[in-house]
């Protein structure tokens, strides 16, 4: 785990940056398990209302799959990775806030069985870049303002 005074990043997954999206990939099934990372949630405040796409149906890469109401915004979820959104996480949908209290674990949003990952995982902050990522972000909200 990479951990800053404010900020705990497990390191056994990738991120998206620019959607502030994680991603595990389970070995055992293939599938990707999703939830949105600390640098989003603190960003957008306790979460009030999630809305996702539908399961079975396509997902891109940078597409939309849902949305997320906070106390500070609204935002898109965009898709980190393309493939078949195959589960989507009820809880949340029912108590939004499980997000904001245990976002590596319960509060995952969705599972997408990808369709490329080999190529796509190359877009993704993984491994050794992942300790300067979570540094530059860390200062990025404090400097805005985000961080408590």
């Amino acid at each position: 785990m990479t951990t800053t005074a404010t900020y705990h990043v497990p390191d056994d997954r990738a991120y998206d940056g620019a959607s502030h999206l994680w991603i595990r990939l389970e070995s055992e099934t293939g599938r990707a398990v999703v939830g949105i990372d600390a640098f989003g949630l603190d960003s957008l405040g306790e979460l009030a209302y999630i809305s996702l796409q539908p399961v079975g149906g396509p997902v891109r890469r940078g597409e939309p799959i849902g949305m997320l109401e906070a106390a500070k915004m609204t935002t898109v979820l965009i898709a980190p990775v393309s493939g078949t959104l195959v589960d989507r996480n009820a809880d949340v949908l029912r108590d939004p806030a499980l997000v904001n209290r245990d976002p590596y674990n319960d509060g995952w949003l969705v599972v997408i069985k990808p369709s490329d990952w080999d190529h796509e995982i190359g877009s993704l902050i993984t491994g050794e870049a992942l300790p300067g990522w979570v540094a530059a972000e860390t200062e990025r909200h404090q400097s805005e303002g985000w961080a408590d």
